[in-house]
């Protein structure tokens, strides 16, 4: 069985209860209360309503506040309130990681931290060992603790990004909305921050760990927020004997193979496809591709998420059975940006003609709903996902996808009318939302040929009759521009 993460709150509570109220750390854990507006995607000029929606947080040194960067996100406005008192205090973002679901606020009353101490941070957990959470569930006002033990550490999918995967804490706790961004505690200091869990399962929510809070301090240290690296190959285990007997390795249940190289990362000139990778910051890889981390065994990929984007790790690989040893320079990865979840940006997009063209992402196709067995969304699905790594040399930067038509003459006899891949403009191929714009306003002919992808055909606009009718659309359909690049 497949399961969704989703972004949610969590509530733990320590075996040592009576330990939290004598150091009243709860004190420093505030409500939040974030009023949002996201984008409509396939109508990218237009945002969905303003919606109210509360989450935890928790004070730390240098007068700020911790939460999930899932509470804060599409914020108009950010509402914080301390612990026993009714009064709400403007707040705005300092720092915010969607890839790891943490941000830091600022609230501008200094006022608000009288009386405040920071939480100090600890270590990363045992299992098996009890844990406390502290935040505010949605459906009560008042400060909320529940006990709950550590079942597991291992790497897993972040919900709020979408695309990537990091170091997290399961649970046996229950999930509560509303408590997302509180503070896990154990012994009184911070091992964790609430953030995700499983719907449909019971007993099972994660918490995000110090190692990975630590990394998000460290990077914003220099006043911005890099993100985590990644290493930029694709491992696949090496177990089969006659296999590892090719390449020149024992029984031993060490080695994992590379299988593939992500184009434009520094591995690209460093690495080869059929390397074994034996040791990776300082972490023996075992023959799955998992090493043993805090007496857990997770994916190797931890040991490329500890230093910073632009620092290295130390790697021990195999290469035509002679022992190598190298550094491996690490950086964060943009190139599967669309395939994630956005945040804070407003999409960008382009009308001519009652055309609307916006780049393809994962935000534009939950807006086709489910339809995965279409033949064009199964096509979008294929050129978002899998031609970086199938056919890269054919993979575009920013796909560019016709969105919808908006109804008018000039159009009315186009059987294309969205959801399709734009391919090219009057011989241009389509790489970013910028080709399109170029390509349309300056046209080498009366007639715009618009090709698209598959089995979508290519379709023809008049080229004078479209920029005489742009100012017209734009206007019936309240657009305020034609552009937002």
């Amino acid at each position: 069985m497949r399961f969704r993460m989703v972004a949610a709150g969590l509530v733990l509570m320590s075996c040592a209860l009576h330990a939290l109220h004598a150091g009243n750390p709860e004190r420093s854990v505030v409500q939040i209360l974030t009023f949002s507006q996201t984008p409509v995607y396939d109508a990218p000029w237009r945002f969905d309503s303003v919606r109210r929606s509360s989450g935890s947080g928790f004070v730390i040194r240098g007068r700020r506040i911790m939460t999930n960067a899932h509470v804060i996100a599409w914020a108009k406005q950010i509402l914080v309130r301390r612990y026993q008192d009714p009064r709400p205090f403007q707040a705005r973002v300092a720092y915010v990681g969607h890839d790891c679901d943490l941000a830091l606020l600022e609230v501008e009353d200094p006022a608000f931290f009288d009386g405040l101490e920071p939480l100090e941070f600890g270590d990363l957990p045992a299992v098996r060992s009890t844990v406390v959470s502290v935040g505010y569930p949605a459906g009560g006002e008042q400060i909320s603790y529940t006990r709950g033990v550590v079942s597991r550490i291992e790497v897993q999918p972040y919900s709020h990004p979408g695309n990537r995967s990091l170091l997290a804490v399961q649970t046996d706790a229950a999930i509560n909305p509303g408590n997302s961004g509180g503070p896990v505690l154990q012994d009184d200091k911070v091992v964790g921050v609430a953030f995700q869990g499983i719907p449909g399962l019971e007993n099972a929510g994660f918490f995000i760990p110090p190692e990975v809070i630590r990394h998000f301090l460290k990077d914003v240290d220099d006043g911005r927020y890099d993100g985590f690296p990644m290493a930029g190959v694709r491992l696949v285990p090496l177990q089969n004997p006659a296999y590892r007997s090719h390449l020149g390795l024992g029984n031993e249940p060490t080695g994992a193979r590379i299988d593939g190289i992500l184009s434009g990362t520094p591995a690209e000139s460093r690495l080869k496809p059929d390397d074994v990778l034996m040791e990776a910051g300082g972490l023996p890889v075992g023959s799955d591709g998992t090493v043993l981390y805090e007496g857990n065994r997770v994916p190797v990929s931890i040991a490329f998420q500890g230093p910073q984007s632009g620092e290295s790790v130390a790697l021990k690989i195999l290469r035509d059975r002679r022992p190598m040893e190298l550094e491996l320079p690490v950086s964060t990865y943009e190139a599967d940006r669309l395939a994630g979840n956005q945040y804070d940006v407003p999409p960008r997009y382009y009308v001519h003609g009652g055309l609307v063209f916006t780049p393809l992402s994962a935000d534009f196709l939950r807006t086709l709903g489910r339809e995965q067995s279409d033949p064009a969304t199964a096509a979008l699905i294929y050129e978002l996902y899998y031609r970086r790594s199938e056919d890269p040399d054919k993979a575009r930067p920013e796909p560019v996808v016709l969105a919808t038509t908006l109804a008018h003459p000039v159009n009315a006899n186009l059987g294309v009318r969205g959801r399709a891949l734009v391919d090219t403009i009057n011989g241009v191929r389509i790489e970013r939302l910028e080709d399109v714009v170029k390509a349309l306003e300056n046209p080498s002919g009366d007639q715009h040929l618009i090709q698209f992808s598959g089995r979508g055909g290519f379709e023809c606009l008049d080229r004078a009759a479209a920029a005489a009718a742009t100012p017209q659309i734009l206007d019936t359909h309240g657009i305020p521009s034609d552009r937002r690049l």
